[in-house]
């Protein structure tokens, strides 16, 4: 049967079992079924989300189109806003093994004048330090979490099939899968919600701001160097991450960062704008990103200054199989549901990247969706629609509320038009710390956890938003008391 065929069938019956099969026969439903999720893409969101479900007891399986986890060498950064869910998983500690604090930050320009630095942060208030570490550690810690059963690697999503008996999915080796719920966790370029729109678009529901291109305003180029000596980089010893934002003049309009992370090493960033220079705009257009490209591209600014040398010397101690490039992109979609699909992460919202805004999010989408599917009982349609429509209501607006910060983070850090100038020297020197301050702890106070599972302890005198609790828990609570009740009451008579 082929993809448009499984798309516009009309009375397909699907079980939840998982079971993955080759052909076009589809196997009848399973009556009084548990709920069963797939999970497309093993990102963090995804493998964030399959660790909840795991300690739900939710069924799940994930499918990942690559057939390994790619190396790459990006800096990540890790909020408040999300180590309370890691704490309650008994993740944090494990995380912290390969994370550095990073307490502030100082920015610097191309000659390595001072700018300014960020406002500094107080665990004693909110209770955890921001941390830097490399993405590819937490993306490995993360992905063995998961039962090697549950893990599918080599399956790209290629179309699906939803009505109100379930959802199959068909992937590129013409298998398929069968389950209750689709989760699109499979990045900015969404293969998921590709299809969704596509099948939205024909039956003339999906909004037109959801058709429009993604804004690409920056590209990145990443990397971590190997274990450096300490006698030539003695800040690699510290127990706080080094980092520094070093901004290029109006000749160079490109910002590099460092950052320093466990096992003597440095996580380095460089971004240019698109629009500035031929240079950016050209390495926008190539589509070859093998690693001879990012090499002939890094051959141009390695006489950038940072405070450990050039960045000639970190890209010598970086093998190039570790570099990798990136765009730095946004949108907000209005649809992240249809039926028995639902997106998260970077497929539902991409922002330009601010302290690790992404990852972020990601896991955070994982955490309350993970809460609402634990809530669905029993596994029926309506039930599975109400949950997914109650996800997007509690979620859209916190991860709305962010984009105009993360546009004004990437002005501040990244820009290089004369106006994004001006707003730099006006934040880094006329701007109250107080203002900054203030603004940080309302950005920080955002913590959902998972509501089944113990809340993991206050830290911090920062009072926390509350969350939606468990509809579950509380209706087997009121069921619990209103028996207790009943026992009593039939007791005295």
């Amino acid at each position: 049967m082929s993809a448009l065929a499984i798309e516009n069938a009309t009375s397909i019956h699907l079980p939840s079992s998982g079971t993955s099969y080759s052909g076009s026969n589809v196997p009848p439903p399973v009556a009084n079924r548990p709920l069963h999720v797939l999970i497309a893409g093993a990102g963090l969101g995804g493998l964030f989300l399959g660790i909840l479900l795991e300690r739900a007891g939710i069924s799940y399986e994930i499918f990942e189109r690559s057939a390994e986890l790619r190396p790459l060498g990006s800096i990540m950064c890790l909020s408040p806003n999300i180590l309370p869910a890691f704490e309650q998983l008994g993740l944090l500690d494990e995380l912290m093994s390969f994370s550095k604090p990073s307490r502030g930050g100082t920015m610097l320009t191309d000659k390595l004048e001072l700018v300014g630095k960020a406002v500094a942060t107080s665990a004693d208030i909110i209770g955890y330090d921001r941390i830097l570490f490399a993405r590819l550690e937490l993306q490995e810690m993360l992905f063995k979490k998961i039962p090697s059963s549950k893990m599918h690697m080599s399956k790209k999503v290629v179309s699906f099939q939803q009505n109100d008996e379930g959802v199959t999915v068909r992937f590129g080796d013409d298998t398929t899968s069968c389950g209750d719920i689709l989760v699109g966790a499979d990045g900015a370029h969404s293969t998921v919600r590709q299809h969704l729109y596509k099948t939205l678009t024909k039956k003339g529901i999906l909004p037109k701001t959801d058709n429009k291109e993604m804004s690409r305003g920056y590209i990145s180029l990443v990397g971590t160097t190997e274990a450096l000596d300490p006698a030539k980089y003695p800040g690699i010893l510290d127990e706080d991450s080094e980092s520094y934002y070093v901004v290029g003049d109006k000749d160079t309009p490109y910002t590099w960062v460092t950052f320093t992370v466990p096992r003597n090493r440095i996580c380095w960033n460089v971004i240019i704008q698109l629009g500035i220079t031929d240079i950016a705009d050209d390495q926008f257009k190539t589509s070859d990103w093998v690693p001879q490209e990012n090499q002939k591209f890094m051959d141009t600014i390695r006489s950038f200054k940072t405070p450990y040398g050039t960045l000639g010397d970190l890209f010598d101690a970086t093998p190039i199989e570790r570099v990798s490039k990136v765009y730095f992109e946004d949108q907000l979609f209005e649809t992240w549901h249809h039926e028995r699909t639902v997106l998260i992460g970077d497929a539902a919202h991409k922002l330009l990247p601010s302290s690790g805004a992404g990852a972020v999010n990601a896991m955070q989408d994982a955490v309350l969706l993970a809460n609402h599917l634990y809530d669905i009982k029993p596994t029926s349609f309506e039930n599975i629609q109400s949950a997914l429509k109650e996800y997007k209501l509690e979620r859209f607006e916190a991860v709305k509320d962010q984009y105009p910060q993360s546009h004004m983070s990437a002005k501040l850090i990244y820009g290089h038009t004369l106006w994004e100038r001006i707003v730099r020297h006006v934040v880094f020197n006329w701007l109250p710390k107080a203002i900054q301050h203030k603004q940080f702890l309302k950005d920080t106070a955002y913590r959902p956890q998972a509501n089944f599972l113990p809340q993991a302890p206050k830290r911090g005198s920062l009072e926390v938003i509350p969350q939606q609790p468990s509809k579950h828990n509380q209706k087997a609570k009121k069921d619990g008391e209103e028996a207790k009740e009943r026992i009593a009451g039939a007791a005295s008579v």
